[in-house]
């Protein structure tokens, strides 16, 4: 029997924000998320469709951009080569190239503007059964 949709468990990263309206401008404008699910004064959460996979942020204010730039999140998935010519082509500053790296995954990274990294990736074809 499959588990209904509303016991699946996700993981959903907190990000530190310096700005939650200039987060917004870029992840809507850059990165393609589209949907805000709540907004206000020191909370942000937004939402994209990666190519049939939600991928959800959530953001948090602060005066401190050291913690932004000691901050991560890894969104992995097979359409990761999609998303980055979907960046590529918005000329996305900060973007690296698509590269496969020597523990078996695929990935490319972005820093926001505030310095959060995101990184994405999926097993490479070498790495594949």
């Amino acid at each position: 029997m499959a588990a209904a949709e509303d016991d699946r468990l996700e993981v959903l990263p907190i990000l530190p924000s310096l700005s939650l309206s200039e987060t917004q401008s870029f992840y809507s404008a850059f990165l393609g998320f589209d949907a805000t699910v709540f907004e206000d004064h020191n909370y942000l959460i937004l939402r994209r469709d990666a190519f049939g996979s939600p991928i959800e942020l959530h953001f948090w204010l602060t005066d401190r951009r050291d913690l932004c730039e000691q901050s991560a999140v890894y969104i992995r998935g097979g359409s990761i080569d999609r998303l980055h010519e979907e960046f590529r082509q918005k000329e996305l500053l900060h973007l690296s190239p698509i590269l496969p790296r020597p523990w078996g995954m695929t990935e490319f990274y972005i820093h926001d503007p505030h310095g959060n990294l995101l990184k994405f990736g999926r097993v490479s074809d070498e790495s594949r059964p």
